[in-house]
């Protein structure tokens, strides 16, 4: 892994395969390594160099310098829409990656991303159109607030895990969360490994309110998605209780000629069994595009 300077931050990177630019992004909180190696193996065998990133605030790109909200902060924004609890904005994320592209020398990309991360690759889509060859939004949500809502109790979870800032609580709260909005395939053991090495590289609570309050407080990209014009794929699991399975419905209608695909033993989360799957649908989505020219980045 390493690391560059873009957009005034520093963001840590990580690239796999010599293929066509993919671009990887994570959701909130996710870090990097966060996508599953063997999802990224099959990418790479699809011909992609896979370039995955930490998000700002994750991971160890910078950790913004901003007070983080209350959880009463996010309550007000969520349901009345209400104070300014922002430290940035989608659009400012999908900026930093961007940065990260041109300090690659790269024009165009595949751009694909899970949950927020759908929703930044949505905003890098519509904001600069010229530097996306496709687009996979998968376990996302348009910014509607009446699709894609999270349900009631995995509501409750979520902020009872913001409540819970030490390193110990947070690998309880986040093996809690995970076995309850993933799909029957989850395993705990293995999750739970790989959630205490994610503490062990990074823990930054503060960055992951700071996410939620971007998320929370970027508006509504219904209208905007109208207009995106690149091959576009939504994946979207129909037992996910966290951005419900509406939120990746409303996102294939509001793009033209979006591709929907359902997998119906998926939650909040990308299993193992339809990594295969997830690596073909977005192989063929890309090939709808014209095929940008092939990353000059050192692996």
């Amino acid at each position: 892994m390493a690391s560059v300077e873009a957009n005034g931050i520093t963001i840590e990177y990580d690239i796999s395969g010599d293929g066509e630019p993919l671009l990887l992004l994570m959701g909130l909180g996710g870090q990097l390594t966060d996508w599953p190696q063997g999802l990224v193996d099959e990418l790479v065998s699809h011909g992609f160099q896979v370039i995955r990133l930490d998000n700002r605030d994750c991971g160890l790109s910078t950790e913004i310098d901003a007070e983080a909200p209350t959880i009463g902060d996010l309550a007000k924004q969520a349901i009345f829409r209400r104070g300014d609890v922002a430290a940035y904005v989608l659009n400012d994320m999908a900026a930093d990656t961007i940065g990260l592209l041109d300090s690659f020398g790269i024009d165009r990309a595949h751009v694909a991303g899970f949950s927020m991360g759908g929703m930044i690759a949505q905003s890098i889509t519509i904001r600069y159109p010229e530097r996306v060859c496709s687009l996979t939004s998968m376990g996302s949500s348009t910014g509607n607030r009446k699709v894609g809502r999270p349900s009631p109790r995995i509501l409750r979870t979520v902020l009872k895990r913001r409540s819970l800032p030490t390193r110990e609580s947070a690998l309880v709260s986040a093996v809690e969360l995970f076995e309850r909005i993933s799909g029957p395939t989850f395993e705990r053991d293995e999750f739970r490994s790989l959630a205490e090495a994610a503490i062990d590289r990074s823990f930054r609570p503060d960055g992951t309110t700071r996410q939620l309050a971007c998320v929370l407080s970027s508006p509504d990209r219904t209208e905007a998605l109208a207009r995106v014009d690149v091959p576009t794929l939504v994946i979207h699991g129909m037992l996910d209780p966290l951005v419900r399975p509406s939120g990746g419905i409303a996102t294939a209608k509001a793009v033209p000629g979006a591709r929907l695909v359902m997998f119906n033993d998926m939650g909040h989360d990308l299993p193992r069994t339809r990594w295969a799957e997830i690596a073909r649908e977005i192989r063929l989505n890309a090939d709808r595009a014209s095929v940008p020219d092939a990353a000059a980045v050192a692996s």
